[in-house]
């Protein structure tokens, strides 16, 4: 038996991000995937640690992982696209999971009950809400680096992503967290990354 699921996500590395817009370093649906499961992995041991909560930071992991995977076969729709009225999201949701449904039937049969709880995870549960907001400041991480190298055609983007996560950070403390601990980090040298800690307050710009 031949099953093409794990050749097809390893497609993931030639899915380019944002659309459309001029990028100073590219950025793929892989390296995307990968510093999303790792901050909402961090996000829920805030969680656990900090606020009393018993979340997996493994399972979270794992559903960032899988959490754009239809983008192989749907490609990064630009997001003035995607949200341009209800009936464009609509029709791009039912999009996703016709990708997304493709996809689990090139496992074996066997195998995609435990992937179909990936690929459609409880919307309602706390730990997406958390995933989510991993995938929102993931994003706005590139817009940081992007503005950091002089590229201004990421300033709207920057903005209303700013927008999001403020709004996200008045339920999610656990966001707060982080922003708070690690955005002050980014853009940062490799020597100031290594070196000494110096207490220096996070830049105004990074203040959200």
């Amino acid at each position: 038996m031949n099953c093409h699921f794990f050749a097809t996500l390893s497609r993931m590395r030639y899915i380019e991000r944002w659309a459309l817009m001029r990028n100073s370093c590219p950025e793929n649906l892989s390296e995307h995937s990968l510093e999303t499961a790792m901050i909402a992995h961090c996000l829920c041991e805030i969680g656990n640690l900090r606020y009393g909560r018993s979340l997996s930071g493994e399972r979270a992991a794992l559903l960032a992982l899988y959490h754009d995977v239809p983008e192989i076969i749907t490609g990064d729709m630009p997001t003035p696209v995607k949200y341009s009225g209800e009936e464009m999201q609509k029709a791009y949701r039912e999009l996703e999971k016709g990708a997304a449904e493709r996809l689990l039937s090139l496992l074996p049969e066997d195998l995609r009950p435990r992937y179909e709880e990936l690929f459609f995870p409880d919307p309602k549960s706390y730990l997406l809400r958390l995933v989510k907001a991993a995938d929102k400041l993931s994003a706005y991480i590139k817009c940081l680096s992007e503005e950091q190298a002089g590229n201004r055609e990421f300033r709207s983007a920057k903005k209303s992503t700013e927008r999001i996560l403020r709004s996200l950070s008045a339920e999610l403390p656990e966001l707060s967290d982080f922003m708070r601990d690690f955005l002050p980090s980014y853009g940062r040298t490799l020597d100031e990354l290594i070196g000494e800690e110096d207490g220096e307050e996070m830049p105004a710009d990074h203040k959200i």
